[in-house]
């Protein structure tokens, strides 16, 4: 492997991609070429379970270019990576487990619109084992390690999704968020990580973690490119019962920022995190109009994450797997597994209760806010920290991600910089479901990128990717 980066060296964005594809200067068979040396050169870092062949991948690029309007396609030649959680049809579908893994018969249908939208799938990224944690260490593979170096972990579980990214390999990689894995990995990798509402990505062909409350996420070094993938993956899906509708688009206006007092907020003894982010608020103070909200219903729903029932529901997924075959199990998510037998169907109804007025409280306050903003981690670890408090850091990561998808809220991490010891600091966008827009409106205006109206998505599938192309 080759000497670490000390941050993200993030490659063109999609819209200078296709900028090249279009003029004439690069074509998706030289961006595959690139793509492929890019890797190639890295070695084993931990980013990659699996990549398609260097032939196979520019193979693959003459096989879009020869496709009817194929210039005229949304992601015409535009790379990415899949967490490999997520089925690619002909592909190994690994979670991080050699004794788990198996051939995949079909591609998901989110993975699916962006092929039919002329993107190039260049392989499958790493991950926490089972989609189950927060730090990237729970894998038999290559452990990762964050481009900020100095033996910082990568996060998790869509290690790998952000690292892809952060080392400019692919514009965007598809990831998975249930409780912080596609924001936490980029806070800790300086690229976005964004989790839309849930539903409005299919996530048919998905090994579940909690089904009910899993959700593909993008990973990107750009709001543009999110948007230019979220695009194309969003689209109501029949045979996924969570499948839901976009919202509106943001329409103008001011956009209100929550912030909770500075008293809530918990660092866990990291100064250089805590000035970091408070700079970053007083900033925001004087550019937007500000609401003090409280954070705490918002950690009560956290707390039931891992302290409550939704760990069973694991077992919904793995439970036969975890009792034939445990030896096969990473040992930190076997611990989590077998947690989720001690609870009953009374711990269940109980928490479920819980939660409904937790969802009412924080339901009232979206009427005086439209984003909240809060720090994605409150800090962060070394692998060799982690692997020897694996379960007490992980808590610690999750801290201000646990309760999204619990409280249907949607989230955009964003890098703001580096502390005065060098290490990345971001920002969490939370916004009330189907508020997507807003949020990503927001987000830009911190990143001080340009947005412009984006037309109303259609499917991508008015030119489907043929079948002797699909993988």
């Amino acid at each position: 492997m080759v000497d670490d980066f000390h941050g993200p060296s993030v490659g063109p964005s999609v819209a200078e991609i296709l900028a090249s594809h279009a003029g004439g200067t690069g074509s998706p068979t030289k961006t595959a070429a690139r793509v492929a040396d890019a890797i190639a050169a890295r070695g084993d870092d931990g980013t990659w379970l699996s990549t398609v062949p260097r032939d196979r991948l520019i193979a693959a690029a003459e096989a879009i270019e020869r496709r009817p309007g194929a210039r005229t396609l949304p992601l015409y030649g535009v790379p990415f990576g899949v967490k490999d959680s997520i089925d690619v049809a002909n592909q190994p579908t690994t979670l991080s487990c050699p004794d788990y893994s198996y051939i995949a018969t079909a591609t998901a249908p989110a993975v699916q619109r962006l092929l039919d939208a002329g993107a190039l799938y260049v392989g499958k990224t790493n991950l926490d084992q089972f989609a189950t944690g927060l730090n990237g260490t729970r894998t038999p593979y290559t452990i990762p390690r964050s481009v900020y170096g100095n033996e910082m972990i990568s996060g998790g579980s869509s290690s790998g999704s952000a690292l892809a990214v952060a080392l400019g390999q692919v514009p965007f990689a598809v990831a998975t968020d249930t409780a912080g894995s596609g924001r936490v990995p980029a806070a800790l990798n300086g690229v976005v990580g964004y989790k839309p509402s849930r539903g409005l990505i299919s996530t048919v062909g998905l090994v579940p973690a909690c089904k009910s409350l899993d959700c593909l996420s993008v990973m990107a070094s750009c709001i543009d490119d999110v948007d230019r993938a979220l695009d194309a993956m969003v689209g109501r899906d029949d045979d996924d019962p969570w499948s839901r509708d976009r919202g509106s688009r943001f329409a103008g206006g001011t956009i209100r920022v929550g912030l909770p007092p500075e008293s809530e907020l918990e660092f866990f003894g990291d100064d250089d995190m805590r000035r970091a982010h408070l700079a970053f608020r007083e900033h925001l103070a004087r550019t937007h109009t500000i609401v003090e909200v409280s954070l705490e219903p918002f950690l009560a729903a956290g707390t039931l994450l891992y302290q409550g029932p939704w760990v069973a529901e694991r077992l919904v997924e793995f439970g036969d797997f975890l009792a034939a075959q445990p030896e096969s199990i990473h040992p930190v998510v076997r611990q989590i597994f077998e947690g989720g037998h001690k609870y009953t169907a009374v711990d269940t109804f109980t928490a479920l209760q819980k939660l409904q007025e937790l969802k009412a409280v924080v339901g009232r306050l979206w009427q005086r806010m439209d984003v909240f903003v809060l720090p994605t981690i409150g800090t962060t670890f070394t692998v060799d920290e982690v692997l020897a408090a694996p379960i007490d850091c992980n808590t610690m990561l999750g801290h201000y991600t646990h309760f999204g998808n619990l409280l249907d809220l949607l989230g955009a991490a964003i890098p703001l910089g580096m502390t005065a010891d060098g290490r990345p600091y971001s920002a969490m966008l939370l916004g009330n479901a189907l508020s997507d827009d807003t949020v990503l409106q927001l987000a830009a205006q911190i990143l001080d990128e340009p947005r412009g109206p984006h037309p109303a998505p259609t499917s991508p599938s008015v030119v489907p990717t043929p079948a002797e192309e699909r993988l």
